[in-house]
């Protein structure tokens, strides 16, 4: 069970971390925020990071097998890079529809799931 809740506090993580780096560029789209100074928008982020921080620090405590979790350091790291394409690719769908994606990006993908598979291997 540790291990799912690892898992889903990095899935929420992530989504924070899509909207700070990401949600900006939709927000200035839409014009919420097109007259911001830079500065204002970089801190603008950093809130929305903090939040991710928030569970992103948690999950790696929690799921790291040094602290009784259930995964080495470099699984952790390389199952926190696979959610953070999945949840990009949803952000980047639902909010950017107009980059579709390509077999290219599916192959990508493939990568980094065999990379996950690697990663597990004893």
């Amino acid at each position: 069970m540790n291990g799912a809740y690892t898992i889903l506090l990095l899935v929420v993580a992530n989504i924070f971390m899509t909207l700070a780096w990401y949600g900006h560029i939709k927000l200035q789209q839409t014009g919420a925020i097109s007259n911001w100074p830079l500065y204002g928008v970089i801190l603008f982020s950093w809130m929305i990071a903090l939040v991710e921080y928030v569970f992103q620090v948690p999950a790696n405590r929690m799921g790291y097998i040094g602290n009784g979790g259930t995964f080495t350091l470099m699984q952790l790291k390389v199952i926190q890079e696979v959610i953070t394409l999945v949840v990009f690719v949803v952000f980047s769908t639902m909010f950017f529809g107009n980059e579709p994606i390509r077999w290219n990006h599916f192959a990508a993908f493939f990568c980094l799931v065999m990379a996950v598979y690697f990663v597990f291997m004893k």
